[in-house]
């Protein structure tokens, strides 16, 4: 991990292993999944009220639970972003995007 207090996604998905690793493969995708949803409620909560320090920690969380996943299941995010969203859109491949608003996103 690089000396900067920024993370990349590369160095949040490493700490992220090192801290729990271990952990998240014992209860397993599914388990690591209940816990992200979760996280997702508490999110939501946050979104409806207008406590901002609340609102960037489970949005940290929500990323945290996320990033957990991907080392269960043996996915490098950053390859993942990089590949769908480097070249901008995937629907439309603009830096801006210009699907029709029917299509995601």
């Amino acid at each position: 991990m690089s000396d900067s207090k920024d993370l990349t996604f590369s160095d949040l998905q490493q700490h992220i292993r090192q801290m729990y690793y271990e952990k998240d493969v014992a209860r397993g995708v599914e388990g690591t999944f209940m816990w992200l949803m979760e996280e997702v409620g508490e999110l939501a909560s946050a979104l409806r009220g207008d406590d901002r320090e609340n609102l960037a920690e489970e949005f940290a969380d929500v990323i945290a639970w996320l990033t957990t996943i991907a080392n269960v299941a043996d996915i490098d995010l950053n390859a993942a972003l990089t590949s769908k969203y480097g070249q901008g859109c995937p629907g439309c491949s603009k830096l801006v995007c210009e699907c029709p608003d029917s299509e995601k996103p």
